[in-house]
């Protein structure tokens, strides 16, 4: 995949925003002190890290409700006209030579990658999810890498997760796909992006982040003894109806989506490299 036009480089918080780790509050019942936990998800990268803020006093500066992605149109013009304009400076074409619909594609993967990758790290790791909307989040609208994201701090509480084999990944479903993935694609929908390729974007955002569990894991890092579960409920996730169909395991190369986020467009000749888990073999049009 790649993710860089969707968002922006981690850490970059307003002087009275989201705490690094500090003060975090607990998702349940026998986790590990908060500033452990989200020490872990740092770890895994800047798609996985994120800060905390006050739910009674929402940080302000740079931060902003995420919520206004799907619930003002202007917001997210901006922001898909944002990635257009990176896409095309790093093919060095002129911005309209960059379709909409694969500036917003890339922009939807981004966005999808970015809110997926902590929550279903937590899941994995800790055993549950937080209950959140897109109305409980804020962000800043970076460019160039993973965005910062900031979610609230809590005194307790949190969805458990159930085995995946159990059918009771409910809570996590429920998070990741009916509260955040949902919303997020009806929005993007309207650039002329296909539901198929939304769908993959999303299929692909929580396949990346479970490789990412997967790979710390390798190197000794964190979640070590957690790529099995992570890849089981993403297994999972894939049978939520929304999913279904959108991509699968299989083979030497893993997850393989079947759709394509459309990044190859963005190449001045339109035929750029393909991401690791596209369903094409080459650009259309491309010989070998």
């Amino acid at each position: 995949m790649s993710w860089a036009a969707g968002g922006g480089p981690a850490h970059e918080g307003a002087a009275n925003g989201p705490t690094a780790h500090g003060g975090r509050g607990v998702e349940g019942p026998g986790q590990d002190r908060p500033e452990d936990a989200d020490a872990e998800l740092d770890a895994l990268g800047p798609f996985f890290t994120i800060g905390r803020h006050d739910p009674a006093d929402p940080p302000a500066g740079g931060w902003r409700p995420l919520r206004e992605i799907t619930s003002e149109p202007a917001v997210l013009d901006e922001r898909v006209a944002a990635v257009r304009e990176f896409l095309a400076a790093g093919s060095g074409i002129p911005a309209g030579r960059v379709e909409v619909r694969v500036a917003a594609s890339v922009a939807h993967l981004g966005m999808a990658a970015r809110l997926t990758s902590p929550l279903l790290a937590t899941a994995v790791l800790r055993g549950r999810v937080p209950r959140l909307t897109l109305d409980d989040l804020r962000w800043q609208a970076t460019l160039g890498g993973a965005f910062p994201l900031s979610l609230p701090r809590s005194g307790g509480g949190g969805t458990a997760v159930a085995p995946p084999s159990s059918d009771a990944g409910a809570g996590t479903a429920a998070l990741l796909v009916d509260d955040l993935a949902l919303p997020l694609a009806a929005a993007f929908s309207r650039f002329g992006v296909s539901e198929p390729i939304l769908r993959g974007n999303t299929a692909s955002a929580l396949a990346g982040a479970a490789r990412m569990l997967a790979g710390a894991g390798r190197s000794g890092g964190t979640g070590g003894g957690s790529a099995p579960d992570a890849r089981a409920l993403v297994e999972e996730l894939l049978r939520h109806p929304f999913l279904r169909g959108a991509g699968a395991y299989g083979g030497f190369r893993g997850f393989r989506r079947r759709s394509c986020c459309l990044i190859y467009r963005a190449a001045p000749a339109r035929n750029g490299p393909l991401c690791g888990d596209c369903v094409l073999d080459r650009p259309a049009g491309r010989t070998r």
